[in-house]
């Protein structure tokens, strides 16, 4: 009867959150120093992006999202998602906000301490284009709160008022969400009621 009702109304309950840990900075790897110092405030994009990795249940099994967020427009220019949370996971995210954004040297990326941020692959990625990494305190969330704010928006959004069958309907479903609304039309009141693709058009049509 209750089942029934729901239904009828378009009434869905919100999931119940599950915990996994995503941050394993118990290693001996090479850190970047703090650069940032939760100096979240840039004056224009490609100054200086935030990355992290979280997490998303399916009935098949975890997926894990690692996303690299833009600190002016507050785009993510960068995600890729994955069943397995290995550093190709954050490069793969990374590349693509390289490839889309096309970012000039000097550009600050921002991570926790995390193995997959640590990795060789990873550290070449930022050599190799002229970026200045830069890593947050040891188990300090708020070094990295910009995109711990993303994940929330997501998670509050999006994924706690679903109930994934597979991994593909998930993925299918987080793409959508950040390329077609989070992105594209969802305004912030920190960016004078606009959405980040706004922000960042207006951004090059007044430099022109």
């Amino acid at each position: 009867m209750v089942r029934s009702i729901k239904e009828e109304h378009d009434i869905k309950c919100r999931r119940h959150k599950r915990f996994k840990v995503t941050t394993d900075s118990e290693h001996n790897k090479r850190i970047y120093p703090n650069l940032l110092k939760q100096q979240f405030s840039v004056n224009h994009p490609n100054c200086a992006w935030v990355s992290d990795i979280t997490y998303i249940w399916t009935d098949e099994g975890w997926l894990y999202l690692a996303g690299v967020k833009d600190l002016y427009t507050k785009e993510l220019v960068g995600y890729a998602i994955d069943k397995r949370m290995k550093a190709d996971l954050v490069c793969r995210a990374l590349n693509k906000a390289i490839k889309d954004k096309r970012p000039s040297q000097g550009l600050i990326v921002h991570s926790d301490r995390g193995s997959q941020y640590c990795s060789d692959d990873y550290r070449t990625i930022i050599s190799k284009h002229g970026f200045k990494g830069s890593m947050s305190a040891k188990g300090n969330c708020y070094d990295n709160a910009p995109i711990e704010s993303f994940w929330g928006i997501l998670k509050n959004e999006l994924i706690y008022h679903k109930d994934y069958k597979t991994r593909f309907t998930a993925i299918t479903d987080i793409i959508k969400y950040i390329e077609l609304y989070y992105n594209q039309t969802r305004i912030q009141k920190g960016l004078g009621y606009k959405s980040p693709r706004q922000v960042w058009f207006d951004f090059y049509r007044q430099a022109a």
